[in-house]
């Protein structure tokens, strides 16, 4: 079997957890969608659920997919519905959509589906992409009301939490509670960004998505801002060697060039598992506990690494191209990327979890 594996650790998850727990205070929803970020929506949902007050994900097939696996915590559909044809599964399913349109309201306060356990309204605070305007939301908010004697929650997303500007949230924070002042409403505000970073951005309901699988939304680039355990680790073996002349070039186009008579290794590993192609040469590549450099084009399937200097390293050894080290944030990085885009595309790879 190709020995290329994903391994996920639900022990390192529920730490991180605890983190965004300590960070915010309040309620959370875990954000599990797109497969909670390639790590797997099923399991990791599962090894929260005594954690967190709910899950978030992205639309209908995620939310059923977690009640498939036996999740009963109430979960939030992110872009709500696509249709008036989702609304009779989304109330069997007992999901939660957001609504940011005034379609999607006028389906739900047009009777379609009107039991809800409680209505989420998206208000659109800067970021320009879904979202009632600040000018309205108390208008959709008071219908709701009036028609739905249930808990309304306003939410928001920021645009600029990502990074770690002092004040960057504060625009959005004033228009956000100038148009929530004197309704009767809870509130959503702080993804991963905001709980490591903005403190003064917490809600009732906070999104922790990308720190639980113990990245920091900023980068890798700077200090750390908890001590955020990484749950992904991308591992393979050495999968064949060979000895190429000076001169002599490795793999598509001829990118690496070699310099001295070198030992090539061959990890069957490429962007067809997650790892990126443009990764420049030179990326570290951890093979036991040496670190060798990348050599050579990332193909779909393989990636040649340089092991002239690693004499201890034989076909068989062990792998690991991200995870404690190298580090996922580091590569993207060095591939001009986030973190985000890589543990998404690492799809093909079996996936192995561990519970310490």
């Amino acid at each position: 079997m190709r020995p290329t594996h994903i391994h996920i650790n639900l022990t390192r998850l529920r730490h991180n957890t605890r983190l965004a727990r300590q960070c915010h205070g309040g309620s959370l929803l875990a954000v599990v969608k797109a497969n909670a970020y390639g790590h797997g929506a099923s399991a990791c949902a599962r090894a929260l659920v005594d954690l967190v007050e709910g899950f978030a994900v992205s639309n209908l097939d995620e939310g059923i997919e977690l009640r498939e696996a036996g999740i009963t915590q109430p979960i939030l559909l992110l872009e709500g519905g696509f249709g008036p044809d989702e609304l009779p599964l989304i109330r069997h399913r007992h999901l939660t959509p957001v609504i940011h349109t005034p379609w999607q309201a006028e389906q739900l306060l047009g009777g379609v589906c009107p039991d809800l356990d409680s209505v989420w309204l998206k208000m659109d605070s800067g970021m320009h992409r879904l979202g009632f305007s600040p000018e309205s939301i108390a208008h959709w908010v008071r219908r709701f009301q009036h028609q739905h004697p249930v808990p309304i929650v306003v939410m928001s997303h920021f645009a600029h939490a990502d990074g770690r500007t002092p004040h960057a949230l504060d625009p959005a924070l004033n228009v956000f509670r100038k148009a929530i002042s004197g309704l009767s409403v809870s509130t959503s505000l702080a993804n991963s960004g905001a709980l490591l970073g903005y403190p003064e951005a917490q809600g009732d309901w906070a999104r922790p998505g990308l720190m639980l699988y113990g990245l920091d939304p900023s980068g890798s680039q700077h200090p750390p801002r908890a001590p955020l355990l990484p749950v992904m680790s991308l591992r393979s073996q050495v999968f064949t060697e060979r000895w190429i002349s000076h001169g002599e070039f490795v793999g598509y186009g001829g990118l690496f060039c070699a310099q001295r008579p070198t030992r090539v290794g061959v990890i069957p590993c490429g962007y067809g598992d997650g790892y990126p192609r443009n990764a420049p040469q030179g990326t570290p590549v951890r093979i036991g506990q040496r670190i060798v450099p990348l050599i050579g084009r990332v193909s779909m399937d393989m990636l040649t690494v340089d092991l002239t200097d690693a004499p201890e390293v034989q076909p068989g050894s062990t792998v690991e191209l991200w995870g404690d080290n190298p580090n996922v944030g580091d590569l993207a990085q060095a591939c001009g990327t986030i973190a985000y885009e890589l543990i998404c595309q690492a799809r093909r790879a079996p996936h192995h979890y561990q519970d310490e």
